[in-house]
């Protein structure tokens, strides 16, 4: 079931390669030490893009975060890393208001939600995800109970802010078991959370519910849902359009039958990746993930 409320009531080239540093950058925090990460945090720099009506994308260092400024506050999808808050808040002043009304995580990874604590408990900013996104937060020790959604659903939500109307929607087993994407009807803009690492081969959590079938058909869904003239803000990696994004699927389907005929066939993972892929997923392979762990997906 899809809910509805209304939140005033409520209360690929040179660009491609640039996101693979931003990109490999963030998700590498995951595992980096905590002096190194503060030091590449201390030199990152939050830009704003403005996209459509009241329809912004920030960009630093994690994913993409997508916001809606106006005359009933700013609403945040997504908010990095925990460290980068206070620059994520001077970069929504000059959107009207350092304070988030309300956010909305598209899954539960770090890179995604780690100012959730922050921003509740500085701004008191209400935050909204999958029930499996709280689940998840709340069995790690390490995260503070301030970072929990306070609202979560099982399939979806439809918000009405800043005169727009989003729609949340659900996507199981793709990425993680609590992806959601963020539909802007009016202005036509699609936040896919990471159901788009533009230009980079993805990341799909198998330990956290994601699979590769799963995403495959999620994005499917997606491209059924979108036109010619949809923007697309990805988790990682620059704007899209449904063209590049049925070129990102078409990667991911080509790959997978490839390495899963090589499975069938009764070649070990090992005997897979010294094979490698085609010489034209080159340019897809960036520090995250590599074409040595893209296969170990895809063979898992």
């Amino acid at each position: 079931m899809v809910h509805s409320v209304n939140l005033n009531v409520l209360e690929r080239g040179n660009t491609v390669q640039k996101f693979k540093v931003i990109s490999a950058l963030g998700l590498g925090l995951l595992f980096a030490c905590a002096t190194q990460a503060q030091m590449q945090f201390d030199d990152v720099d939050i830009t704003d893009t403005p996209l459509r009506g009241s329809v912004h994308m920030l960009q630093g260092m994690g994913g993409n975060i997508g916001v809606s400024a106006g005359k009933d506050g700013i609403l945040i999808i997504d908010d990095q890393f925990e460290p980068l808050a206070e620059k994520i808040s001077a970069a929504l002043d000059e959107l009207g208001s350092g304070g988030p009304r309300y956010i909305i995580n598209t899954h539960y990874h770090g890179d995604h939600t780690g100012g959730n604590a922050h921003f509740h408990t500085h701004k008191g900013s209400t935050i909204f995800a999958h029930e499996n996104v709280r689940i998840r937060l709340a069995s790690d020790d390490s995260v503070d109970e301030a970072a929990l959604p306070v609202v979560t659903y099982e399939d979806g939500i439809k918000l009405h802010f800043n005169g727009e109307t989003l729609h949340v929607m659900h996507l199981p087993s793709a990425h993680t078991d609590g992806d959601s994407v963020v539909w802007f009807e009016q202005s036509n803009i699609l936040h896919t959370g990471d159901l788009l690492f533009n230009g980079l081969f993805p990341f799909i959590d198998l330990s956290a519910g994601g699979s590769v079938s799963g995403y495959i058909e999620s994005v499917k869904s997606l491209l059924e849902k979108v036109d010619e003239n949809t923007m697309i803000i990805s988790g990682h990696g620059p704007i899209a359009n449904k063209k590049q994004y049925e070129s990102n699927l078409a990667m991911i389907e080509e790959t997978y039958a490839y390495v899963q005929a090589q499975k069938a066939a009764g070649k070990s993972l090992d005997a897979v990746i010294q094979e490698g892929l085609d010489e034209k997923w080159k340019d897809w392979s960036w520090s995250f993930i590599s074409e040595e762990k893209w296969i170990s997906t895809l063979y898992q």
